[in-house]
């Protein structure tokens, strides 16, 4: 009986541990984040060592009837689903199938999940005695960590040797699409964003008071070239022109630059950062066409996908933090 507090216990701080890693990883597109992604993984393969107990916990729990059986068994069935997609996307061997990628169903899943393992925490509640918490059980833990390290360290290493695509994936997880191509370069969006229709002639990008056209921003001629670094598991790397933010906010002061696109989806940026952001025009020696952006989309160097803005007709500097937003954007 006690091994099954202990199981749960370790599951739980598990799932937490990965779930927490899987974000940080999924936010960030720097080299530091790799860290977020190995803790990820390797949490990832503790939980499936853990399977042998939990299935034995498991079949106990199944043979007694009792309350919210069928939410129990969906939950599981969710975990399991978003490690086999992640365990698919992380060595290659599927990507995606028409317009669903295994990445998108290994979060998903991940997020339906969440307010099922809240329920599933004050439903079965663990049961805990001083023994649970012994140094035994610390090590018990600790070693199972340990072949959880040695067996992720294995498939890596298996992934090389079969030459499998994972071999090939970038320090976020994500694979190469599309570089230095404009036309082959995948199309991606925030959650449900459709694709507006703009009508060049008529629009005009907002600027505290002053209103700019397309034909005076295709004047500039700024370039920079970076990668767009998909939380859908892709990254592509172009040529991108158009013109530094830094030129457009020139004497402007504040706390954060807003930058917002005609769907209502906007991200706030440091001030400091100006320098480094570009509004751009044209990618690859051609202008954006509507599904990357027309007519102008931000490119943020060394962030994930979500930050580069498309269809953007706002930049303004005001008083708020940058950090003041949430994490991800909920619109």
């Amino acid at each position: 009986m006690r091994l099954g507090a202990r199981t749960n216990l370790a599951l739980l701080i598990l799932l937490a541990a990965a779930f927490v890693t899987g974000w940080l990883a999924f936010a960030y597109g720097t080299v530091p984040a790799r860290w977020s992604l190995i803790l990820h993984a390797t949490s990832g393969v503790a939980i499936l060592l853990l399977l042998p107990w939990k299935s034995i916990i498991a079949r106990r729990g199944v043979a007694r009837p009792r309350s919210g059986r069928a939410l129990s068994i969906l939950f599981s069935a969710l975990v399991l689903i978003s490690l086999a997609a992640g365990l698919a996307h992380s060595t290659g061997v599927w990507l995606w199938t028409g317009w669903l990628t295994a990445m998108e169903v290994h979060v998903s899943a991940a997020l339906v999940a969440v307010p099922l393992a809240v329920w599933h925490v004050f439903a079965r509640r663990i049961r805990l005695r001083p023994a649970d918490l012994s140094r035994r059980s610390f090590l018990r833990g600790a070693a199972v960590m340990a072949g959880a390290v040695a067996v992720y360290r294995s498939s890596e290493l298996v992934v090389r040797a079969a030459g499998l695509p994972g071999n090939t994936r970038r320090f976020t997880g994500s694979y190469e699409a599309g570089s230095f191509s404009p036309e082959a370069m995948p199309v991606s969006s925030w959650m449900f964003d459709a694709i507006p229709q703009i009508d060049a002639a008529a629009w005009k990008l907002r600027v505290g008071g002053t209103e700019i056209t397309h034909a005076d921003l295709l004047a500039f001629d700024d370039r920079v070239t970076a990668t767009l670094d998909c939380t859908g598991g892709f990254y592509s790397t172009q040529d991108w022109t158009g013109v530094r933010l830094d030129r457009l906010l020139e004497g402007r002061t504040g706390e954060s630059i807003r930058v917002v696109s005609r769907t209502g989806y906007d991200r706030r940026f440091p001030l400091e950062e100006a320098s480094r952001l570009l509004l751009a025009t044209r990618f690859g020696g051609q202008t954006l066409d509507a599904a990357h952006g027309f007519p102008a989309r931000l490119v943020a160097p060394d962030r994930r996908g979500f930050w580069w803005v498309k269809w953007v007709v706002s930049v303004e500097v005001d008083d708020v933090p940058y950090w003041f937003q949430s994490p991800y954007p909920l619109q």
